[in-house]
């Protein structure tokens, strides 16, 4: 995209009759609002809060998914995760990076455990429960995941229906809770296939910047593979705008122009780049702990909210 079309793009952004005109309100969401335009150059709905559930389960799984790193996964994760537990969904978080930082960033010692998802994974034998492990967050479990990952795609080639492992261990636990959330690694190898053939839907933070916009299409081409071949529920619940600065035209430009490519696809909500993020990282709890009251920890509340209302949660 050359700087006319972002211009282009810009130009129909700032122009609220020809963006309300082209983005209809999501379903659930079409008498909300009052038609001013949010951060996607859209008009903002106003989400509503989720009503208590009445029984809890089957989960519905969703992949935190894109090969570019350091675009916001594990945060979302996270902080998706606990606003979620927050309106009264039991959420079950998956560790799926042999990094490992979603288990840090909730306090959890992976490093010292001696069973992990990658046990999980490669052995027979073990009980899920038995390795998942509670959180600070009511409502909020963890299968947590170390640096033993990293050698579960090389053991898994050779394995019989190989992209359908996670799958399989994720069975057993799913009417014991409401969403369940996979941090996918940086990659499209073959753990993050199984996070694919495990999901109904898959989120994807993007970084407002352009290179991390080049590799998307790579993805959507992948998850369109995947449903194809292995799972044909699978579904793009949303793109996440994340790392947004308004200060900057170059974040705006950016948001603009996913929007122009993907529509409804991106979700109104856009998490804003903060240092909040990584402090509450550093104190392992989510933002909506750490700072419950930060712009941050409402725009992950939005989220919640938003993507509730979208259906892509109970």
């Amino acid at each position: 995209m050359d700087s006319s079309d972002i211009d282009a793009v810009v130009t129909t952004v700032d122009d609220p009759t020809s963006t309300a005109s082209r983005h209809g309100h999501l379903p659930g969401t079409e008498n909300a609002g009052n038609g001013q335009l949010g951060p996607t150059g859209r008009p903002l709905p106003v989400f509503p809060e989720p009503p208590p559930l009445a029984s809890h389960g089957p989960a519905r799984v969703i992949a935190m998914c894109n090969q570019k790193g350091g675009v916001g996964k594990t945060t979302t994760t996270i902080n998706l995760g606990a606003t979620l537990a927050e309106y009264g969904r039991r959420v079950l978080l998956v560790d799926f990076d042999p990094q490992g930082a979603l288990s840090v960033g909730l306090g959890i010692p992976a490093h010292q455990l001696d069973v992990t998802v990658y046990n999980l994974l490669t052995e027979r034998g073990h009980d899920v429960r038995d390795v998942i492990q509670k959180t600070k967050v009511a409502n909020l479990d963890v299968i947590p995941a170390n640096i033993d990952l990293s050698a579960a795609e090389v053991q898994l080639v050779g394995e019989v229906a190989r992209e359908q492992i996670l799958a399989r261990v994720l069975r057993p636990v799913l009417d014991d809770y409401d969403v369940i959330l996979i941090d996918c690694q940086p990659s499209l190898g073959l753990l993050t296939v199984n996070a694919l053939t495990a999901a109904h839907g898959v989120l994807i933070p993007l970084e407002c910047e352009f290179f991390a916009m080049r590799g998307v299409a790579l993805l959507v081409e992948t998850i369109e593979k995947i449903t194809d071949r292995l799972n044909p529920r699978l579904q793009v619940d949303g793109i996440l705008a994340t790392m947004y600065d308004s200060r900057t035209l170059h974040s705006k430009e950016v948001v603009a122009s996913v929007v122009e490519h993907f529509g409804e696809r991106v979700f109104h909500t856009v998490i804003s780049r903060t240092v909040k993020f990584p402090d509450a990282s550093l104190a392992a709890e989510p933002i909506t702990t750490y700072d419950s009251t930060h712009k941050g920890a409402g725009a992950y509340r939005q989220l919640a909210r938003e993507l509730i209302a979208r259906g892509g949660a109970a």
